[in-house]
């Protein structure tokens, strides 16, 4: 199995809010082989507690916006691993170090990656 085509949508839409709120090493995983119940894993990186919660809102927010229902939410008053759960796709939301911790790249390495279109960084002119 693939990823559903309205996942890859909503896929773009996470990693979209999560960039725009400094969310670093976005990585999609489909997971929709070794999971029933899901198609795509998005992983970001916040640098700290308050830039965490930052993304998992803004997330959360476009997410609503594009007509997707947060099923279940968890980790949002520690800010350390925050998860929202929207049925075809999951977002995890981690502080660097707990990323670094629970390695979840490397628990779902048998998956496959899923390329982000995201605009190019902008530079100083």
């Amino acid at each position: 199995m693939t990823a559903s085509a309205r996942a890859r949508e909503l896929l773009t839409v996470m990693a979209l809010a999560a960039d725009s709120k400094q969310g670093e090493d976005l990585v999609a995983l489909d997971v929709s082989g070794p999971l029933p119940l899901t198609d795509i894993f998005f992983l970001a990186t916040g640098r700290n507690e308050r830039n965490v919660q930052a993304i998992a809102t803004e997330i959360e927010d476009k997410m609503i916006e594009a007509g997707a229902k947060p099923l279940r939410r968890e980790g949002r008053a520690e800010g350390r691993w925050i998860l929202l759960d929207f049925g075809d796709v999951v977002a995890h939301v981690f502080h660097e170090e707990d990323r670094l911790y629970y390695s979840l790249e490397r628990l779902w390495k048998d998956c496959p990656a899923i390329a982000l279109d995201l605009p190019a960084p902008r530079t100083a002119s």
